[in-house]
């Protein structure tokens, strides 16, 4: 069966920058001006191009929608934690990380990918069970985040965060029950934001590898936000700070 990306924006990002595709299919009779750039990059990266009838595009997509452009993928390729690691230190304003705690909704993931770029995250962690996996369906729903973003497997997560705490990142974890705010804690050193399912949290074992756990204060009677929502509030803060700190140093 075929790895594939669908959908104009992630067929883009994900040619743009080398992540796989070795082949794209494009829907016969599809307007060729909106695809210009993407025939363009194919052409450029010498990837192979092929017109198919749109019944066909159907059904490899399974019927989601593909906007007439279906990327093939060799196969996705995960980074190690050792590159996520040295990408994490290469940076001047700490390293920055995120762990996901068995997220199993593809569309979760996607958008928690895309939140991730947009705030400039370094690297995501994934467990390799239970967990959603670079899918099609997350490729789509990050709109070509996910090729941006470098993303590690680990067998197990929650020693995973062990090895960073000894590499002497902070683990912080969301969680709802914390006294500790967002906006009460200091975010300026290495860490690894570590965010739970929206339905489960964090599991106990992942909670107790933690050095602190934080949460977003509420000011209604949902207790829950969803997973890409609470990582852009939480990073926004991270960013705040990290910024607050470089604009004083440059003064």
């Amino acid at each position: 069966m075929h790895k594939i990306v669908s959908g104009i924006n992630a067929v883009r990002e994900n040619i743009k920058e080398d992540k796989g595709i070795v082949e794209l299919f494009i829907a016969k009779g599809r307007k060729i001006e909106r695809l210009k750039e993407i025939l363009d990059l194919a052409r450029e990266k010498s990837v192979s191009i092929k017109f198919k009838d749109k019944i066909y595009l159907d059904k490899l997509a399974s019927g989601s929608p593909h906007q007439g452009i279906i990327g093939i993928l060799g196969t996705y390729r995960y980074f190690h934690l050792e590159d996520l690691i040295k990408i994490s230190r290469e940076r001047k304003d700490g390293g920055l990380l995120l762990a996901a705690d068995h997220i199993t909704d593809t569309g979760n993931l996607g958008s928690l990918i895309r939140t991730a770029v947009f705030f400039g995250v370094h690297g995501l962690i994934l467990p390799r069970d239970r967990s959603a996996s670079i899918t099609d369906a997350v490729h789509k729903t990050s709109a070509g985040g996910s090729a941006y973003l470098p993303v590690a497997r680990v067998v197990n997560i929650a020693r995973t965060l062990k090895e960073l705490g000894d590499e002497g990142f902070w683990i912080v974890g969301a969680a709802g029950e914390s006294t500790t705010h967002i906006y009460e804690f200091d975010w300026r050193r290495d860490l690894v934001l570590v965010l739970g399912s929206e339905d489960k949290g964090l599991s106990r074992i992942v909670r107790d590898k933690c050095h602190h756990l934080v949460c977003i204060p509420r000011f209604s009677h949902l207790d829950s936000l969803n997973v890409s929502v609470a990582a852009g509030i939480i990073l926004s803060e991270i960013v705040r700070q990290r910024r607050a700190i470089l604009s004083e140093g440059s003064l």
